[in-house]
């Protein structure tokens, strides 16, 4: 369920502003500009960014089913703007976009599959799954593909998201078999996979700016919902 704190105002839209500032964030990315320009980055994104969540975490919890965390604040829902540059050649501090995530399932937010979302100045990218699993549930991730029950029906829920259009899933991102598993057609190119997650990316509707941009939203992640369930039935302990 969506969780608020606190009196939050209803969303009503992405204005101008923030993608202004991330527009100029990408010419100057340094702490200077980011200080100087901090207005645009909490009234045009943040602030918007918290009612967003707690809307669309209202909406995807009626039409997909319970359990879906939505959390209006940085480290929960919204991913910090900050880099981590620690073991990057890129030192550049800031993030040229705004990522907000819903997850579903026990645990940590970044640790569990869920539905996201990345705002820039061109697009909206939304999406389902995880990226990358770590290795203990990468490990359940296999074991579930070569299930007989989970198995065929991931093989059939990537199926139908492969003809949709504007829907992309990852490629393979090994080269053989994992060492102990066995399978063949669809179930191994599955088991060769690193993560699972399903997307794309849309040019900036007109809706972005209005409360209606929940419904679009939702409209685009409510389709990537089987996968979504299939992950958290395969992977939750």
């Amino acid at each position: 369920m969506a969780k608020q704190t606190g009196e939050m105002a209803a969303f009503t839209g992405f204005p101008r502003q923030g993608l202004d500032f991330l527009d100029g964030l990408a010419a100057h990315n340094d702490k200077t500009w980011f200080d100087a320009n901090r207005s645009g980055f909490d009234e045009g994104l943040m602030e918007p960014g918290k009612a967003f969540i707690v809307a669309l975490g209202d909406e995807l919890n009626a039409r997909v089913g319970p359990g879906i965390h939505a959390e209006p604040r940085v480290n929960g829902s919204i991913f910090r703007i900050n880099r981590d540059t620690r073991f990057s050649a890129d030192k550049t501090p800031y993030k040229t976009h705004f990522d907000m995530f819903l997850w579903q399932g026990e645990g940590r937010s970044r640790g569990c599959p869920g539905y996201y979302l990345r705002i820039t100045p061109e697009a909206v990218h939304v999406g389902a799954g995880m990226h990358g699993f770590p290795k203990p549930m990468l490990e359940a991730y296999r074991d579930a593909v070569v299930n007989p029950k989970l198995g065929p029906r991931l093989v059939e829920i990537t199926g139908e998201l492969e003809k949709r259009k504007g829907v992309s899933l990852p490629e393979p991102h090994y080269a053989r078999l994992p060492r102990g598993y066995e399978a063949e057609g669809e179930q191994a190119v599955l088991l060769r996979m690193s993560g699972m997650h399903a997307g794309g990316a849309y040019k900036l509707p007109k809706t972005l700016g209005s409360a209606k941009f929940v419904a679009w939203c939702a409209d685009r992640l409510e389709p990537l919902a089987p996968l979504q369930r299939w992950l958290v039935e395969a992977l939750q302990p």
